[in-house]
């Protein structure tokens, strides 16, 4: 992987009377991550076009490398990985994660299931994100996976156990990566026996769940779906690998510029997702259309403008968490108090981050009730300045920067972003295209 960029301690951005351009977006992190696992548990070589190059890619290919998994880098986005076939040449192995949700989620249960002698960790934050209700599930059907620290946590160690799944259930509640980790393990325990899984309560985050299906259909497996409760994969599936396969660009990281066109006035166009993206998030979209931005749509881009101040909004997120965090900000600009509700998975994210969303948001002078699981956000006449702490979580970074535009409501003003690099998790390079899109100079 090519090394990502280290910005100073902190970034000020002056305030910007207008946003417009293009931006092309980094692949998305939820398809590069699986698509990586997919490809190593899969028979023959993949290539993967467009993959992000980032800090949780990284920590992804790192722990491939570490199991055994051969793979060469042939530009900064091509990848080519030689599959196990649903085995791993190394049978033990140390794997640091990082804060990757994303890699130590389905890892573990890949692990599990092809079984040996593996321990998990990642940076304390990681430590502090729960894993108990999928290690729950695989120690039921007959893993053997113990906790290292404090229970229901990573670090994690992983043994070789006595897989004997026909029916396993997971809560939905938490994170939707405990499902999608159980449906990409589920081939490799449906040798002789169909596998199902029931989702006990409501399910979260669905689109997620969408891209896991959709990916594993391009790898030759198909699931099928009662609803939302259950999914089934029958025996004698396998994980072929499709040749090629190109990553979409990152639709949770598109919210930012959308917002700033229509904040700033734009057109903004992001370039990479559009009406025939697989993932959800392309959905923020709607979110803005409702708050009064004009949209524009192709197949693999979409364009955000407005003439006049948003509105507010009173919207549940439970389906687009992550780029909800990007209305929290937009909603600064707009007329009225905006809440967004079913948001309760921001806790257990890269921070907690309703907290630290609030915490920052009053620094610019916002009136903001924060409750279990939703947000509420009165903006001020005029946005304070202010230096916002990102807690190490790259959407904080990115999310805060949209508080520097002017706008048609006028409120904008000199932001001061900590730890700016934290964005490396995602996208390494966005203070450069925030910057040109804002016609601001990073200083």
């Amino acid at each position: 992987m090519s090394q990502t960029k280290h910005y100073p301690a902190h970034i000020d951005l002056r305030p910007a009377i207008h946003a417009a351009g293009t931006v092309t977006l980094p692949g998305s992190k939820s398809i590069s991550n699986r698509t990586l696992l997919l490809a190593a548990l899969a028979a023959g070589s993949t290539t993967i076009v467009g993959l992000l190059a980032s800090d949780d890619t990284m920590v992804m290919l790192g722990a491939l490398h570490s199991l055994g998994i051969a793979w060469q880098q042939h530009d900064a986005h091509t990848h080519l990985v030689h599959g196990g076939g649903g085995a791993l040449p190394n049978q033990a192995a140390d794997l640091f994660m990082g804060n990757a949700g994303t890699a130590i989620r389905p890892l573990t249960a890949a692990l599990a299931v092809i079984g040996g002698d593996y321990t998990l960790h990642g940076v304390s934050r990681m430590h502090e994100r729960p894993i108990g209700d999928l290690v729950d599930a695989l120690n039921a059907v007959g893993a053997q996976i113990d906790y290292t620290g404090e229970a229901g946590f990573p670090p994690l160690r992983i043994r070789r156990g006595h897989i004997h799944a026909a029916a396993m259930s997971v809560r939905g509640n938490v994170s939707s990566q405990f499902l999608t980790a159980l449906l990409m393990a589920a081939p490799l325990m449906a040798r002789e026996h169909a596998v199902t899984i029931a989702v006990e309560g409501e399910l979260i985050s669905k689109p997620y769940i969408e891209i896991t299906l959709n990916l594993m259909r391009r790898f030759g497996v198909t699931v099928e779906q009662d609803g939302w409760q259950s999914f089934t994969v029958q025996p004698g599936q396998k994980y072929t690998s499709p040749g090629t396969i190109h990553v979409e660009g990152d639709a949770s990281s598109a919210s930012y510029f959308l917002a700033a066109g229509a904040i700033g006035g734009g057109p903004v166009r992001v370039v990479g997702v559009g009406a025939a993206s697989i993932q959800g998030d392309v959905r923020f979209a709607d979110a803005l259309e409702k708050m009064g931005a004009t949209i524009t749509r192709g197949d693999d881009w979409i364009e955000a403008s407005a003439a006049h101040p948003l509105q507010a909004i009173d919207m549940d997120f439970n389906h687009i968490p992550d780029a909800a965090m990007t209305i929290a900000v937009a909603a600064l600009y707009a007329e009225g108090t905006t809440t967004l509700r079913n948001i309760g998975s921001w806790r257990v994210k890269e921070t907690d981050r309703l907290s630290a969303m609030a915490t920052e948001l009053r620094k610019l002078g916002a009136t903001v009730e924060e409750g279990a699981d939703f947000l509420r956000v009165t903006p001020p006449a005029t946005i304070a300045a202010a230096t916002i702490d990102t807690y190490d979580d790259h959407r904080m970074a990115m999310c805060f920067s949209l508080a520097s535009l002017d706008g048609k409501a006028r409120r904008g003003n000199a932001i001061r972003i900590n730890d700016p690099h934290c964005v490396a998790k995602t996208f390494p390079d966005y203070f450069e295209a925030f910057a040109a899109i804002a016609k601001n100079e990073l200083f």
